[in-house]
């Protein structure tokens, strides 16, 4: 995987929340900011523009000059930490990116010869801020932003000027995701982002998501390998049984040196463990039937209507 650095900006006024720390807001228990910073968790270098705030990663802090430029002085601000030839540059409002849309961004980017690569939202808008950016262009760019704004011999500022004035200067090529481009901007986009989470089908792995990042564990398992082994020491031992072996799982695996494999081969015993409790549970209700049927114990082969032995 080639190295990349990360720039996000966290920095904004948020008039439409009316001033609340949007950074800060969560959803499905993580702050907005955090959820963006785990979906770059893999970058070599995460800067995020904004005063420094406790996060549930180490980051690099920049601030634009001055405070609230304006994302394009933001940008080159964070800019000015990294190294990376490729460069994503994220908002911190995005309560769907995932590590895979970010890898997206920049296999595309590698392949396409672009100096970038955004998403489009689900009008098919431009999101400049959900992107991978050719660092070299982007600087470039940037520094011919710059002289055009201020003219020569001022100070560089780039204070107050639009994204679209500095992505016009550059070749980009565009990824549809309306999911992983939802931004929040309001408390309705809270509230759906919020209500999108507890849906069926994405609850499970945002709960899993959540608690990793809680925990501070990064490791990929089986979830439905766990899954299973709780439906079967539910169903087959007994309903408490299924959150205390999953946890055992975890520490027989921890006690094996942690990894995907150590789960794996700690819920295998667990379950196979699981299903021949099953097995003996079901023959010992078919022993029942046959006892109750016959009126004596299982095994006993004489014929409860035979005259009794005259001996």
């Amino acid at each position: 995987m080639t190295a990349y650095d990360a720039v996000v900006l966290a920095g904004g006024a948020a008039r439409r929340l009316g001033g609340a720390d949007k950074p800060g807001v969560r959803v499905g228990g993580r702050a907005l900011l955090d959820r963006v910073l785990a979906a770059c968790a893999d970058a070599r270098t995460t800067v995020v523009v904004a005063d420094p705030r406790p996060t549930a990663r180490p980051v690099t802090w920049a601030r634009e000059d001055p405070p609230g430029g304006g994302p394009v002085a933001a940008l080159d601000a964070g800019l000015g930490h990294t190294t990376a030839d490729d460069l994503v540059v994220l908002s911190a409002d995005l309560p769907f990116l995932t590590g895979t849309t970010v890898q997206l961004l920049l296999a595309t980017l590698r392949t396409s010869g672009a100096d970038g690569v955004l998403l489009t939202d689900a009008e098919g808008r431009d999101q400049p801020l959900v992107a991978a950016y050719r660092a070299p262009a982007l600087r470039r760019a940037l520094a011919s932003l710059a002289a055009e704004h201020d003219g020569p011999g001022r100070p560089r500022s780039l204070g107050g000027l639009p994204l679209r004035r500095l992505t016009a200067g550059l070749g980009l090529t565009r990824v549809s995701d309306p999911v992983a481009s939802f931004d929040c901007d309001t408390w309705d986009d809270i509230a759906t982002a919020r209500s999108r989470i507890r849906e069926h089908g994405h609850v499970l792995d945002e709960w899993i998501s959540a608690v990793k990042d809680e925990l501070g564990i990064d490791l990929d398992v089986d979830t439905k390998a766990l899954l299973d082994l709780a439906r079967d020491a539910a169903h087959g031992v007994a309903r408490p049984a299924a959150p205390l072996t999953t946890f055992l799982v975890g520490y027989a695996a921890a006690r094996a040196g942690g990894g995907p494999e150590a789960v794996a081969e700690a819920s295998r015993k667990a379950a196979a463990l699981a299903l021949r409790w099953a097995d003996e549970k079901a023959d010992e209700k078919a022993d029942g039937k046959d006892e109750k049927a016959d009126g004596r114990p299982d095994g006993d082969t004489a014929d409860p209507h035979a005259a009794p032995d005259a001996g």
